[in-house]
């Protein structure tokens, strides 16, 4: 199914979407989005490093005939694009993740589904027909979890898991805490059901119609607890999966995570998301990964960590081409996707867009998203004179230095 060719006049760039979708947000799930770590530099340096480069268009160039595709995940992209995976999508739109599957697949766009996801990768992968998905995973320290749902995505058509190596412990998101962070009682962690040892039964005082008191029990769902060092005795975490207990894992390194997890996922491909430094990826080579995802969770992680841009050319000098190198974070313009290509990365990775897409309208919301996106890149590209995505090259950009002098890379 084509999409509509017409513009949405409310709505002709993701900072407007952006805008749109902070009123259709509660104050709750737009801070959960939109927020970054400590003071939110990162976050905001995510963004404002593409403004460092600028484009050097080359003119007198046939391109009447554009291709904008990639290959990836043995599918042919409509753009060197994907969505990256964000937790907890039906905060923004009652169809959630079903309804970015649903646009995705029309698209022709890759999706990548969060762990923590208010959908079931099932339900997910249903939803995206032929469309490929990856499976963003934590590797959580009873490894009997994750064992169960690697399996699940395998049997589901999952192309890879995207490993988060960037959250031994998770950021200090000040909104999170001040708004004592939950997810509402009518949404769950889909991929994580209840058993019957995840719910506890209590007293509740109750008084009748006469004013005395009678004690009935009520279920409810226990307490859950984060992982501690006592001593030299490590605890794992206790109660039902949740984000806050279950996905820090200070316990993953490289000589016994990787492995195992390439043992326990084959034939899915392996990825490591969350390497900001050349050293990392020279270890993510040698322990054979299938490919690299330049990432620092979107800002909310370490705040002063590099722009996940400012990382990417050291990243890609050291893979030298041997994996493919993938970059997220602070894409809000076709240009920008131009700009990383033309820094070495083969590909990159959306989430916020797609979140103010769905919480303007849903399916539709998120298609205009990725259209918008879709239509800058290909104008970028023909305005700066290249037809095809593999030859993007540092030869097209120039960096601006703080005097405001250019130099070439």
């Amino acid at each position: 199914m084509a999409h509509s060719t017409e513009h949405d006049l409310n709505c002709l760039t993701i900072a407007e979407l952006e805008k749109i979708a902070r009123d259709r947000m509660d104050k709750q799930t737009r801070d959960y989005y939109n927020e970054g770590a400590d003071s939110g530099s990162t976050l905001a340096e995510n963004q404002s490093a593409y403004n460092k480069y600028r484009i050097r268009p080359r003119v007198l160039r046939d391109v009447s005939r554009i291709d904008t595709s990639v290959p990836i995940f043995g599918q042919r992209n409509a753009i060197p694009m994907g969505v990256a995976p964000t937790a907890m999508q039906r905060l923004a739109h009652s169809e959630g993740e079903i309804a970015t599957a649903r646009a995705c697949a029309k698209a022709g766009i890759v999706m990548g589904l969060s762990s923590f996801s208010t959908t079931t990768l099932e339900d997910v992968a249903e939803a995206s027909g032929h469309n490929a998905n990856v499976l963003q995973l934590y590797l959580f320290e009873e490894k009997q979890h994750s064992i169960e749902l690697i399996e699940r995505a395998k049997k589901a058509g999952y192309k890879a898991v995207l490993l988060t190596v960037d959250t031994p412990y998770l950021g200090r998101r000040n909104l999170e805490i001040r708004n004592q962070f939950k997810l509402p009682a009518h949404l769950k962690i889909a991929n994580f059901a209840e058993n019957p040892d995840d719910m506890e039964e209590i007293e509740n005082e109750s008084g009748d119609s006469q004013g005395s008191q009678q004690a009935k029990k009520i279920r409810r769902r226990r307490a859950s607890s984060v992982g501690y060092q006592n001593g030299e005795r490590r605890v794992a975490p206790t109660g039902p999966i949740t984000f806050h207990s279950h996905a820090p894992n200070p316990l993953l390194s490289w000589e016994d995570s990787i492995p195992w997890l390439k043992e326990v996922a084959h034939p899915m491909e392996v990825w490591v998301k969350g390497i900001a430094t050349g050293e990392d990826a020279l270890l993510a080579i040698h322990h054979k990964v299938d490919g690299i995802v330049v990432s620092n969770h979107g800002g909310r992680q370490l705040n002063g960590a590099l722009a996940t841009l400012d990382a990417l050319p050291e990243v890609v000098e050291a893979v030298n081409k041997r994996v493919p190198v993938h970059v997220d974070g602070g894409i809000r313009h076709g240009t920008d996707i131009f700009k990383a290509l033309a820094l070495g990365a083969d590909f990159c990775w959306i989430g916020r867009p797609v979140l103010w897409g769905l919480a303007y309208k849903g399916e539709e919301g998120v298609a205009l998203a990725l259209r918008l996106l879709s239509d800058e890149f290909r104008l970028c590209m023909s305005l700066a004179g290249v037809t095809r995505v593999s030859d993007i090259s540092k030869e097209y950009l120039v960096k601006m230095n703080r005097d405001g002098f250019v130099s070439k890379l």
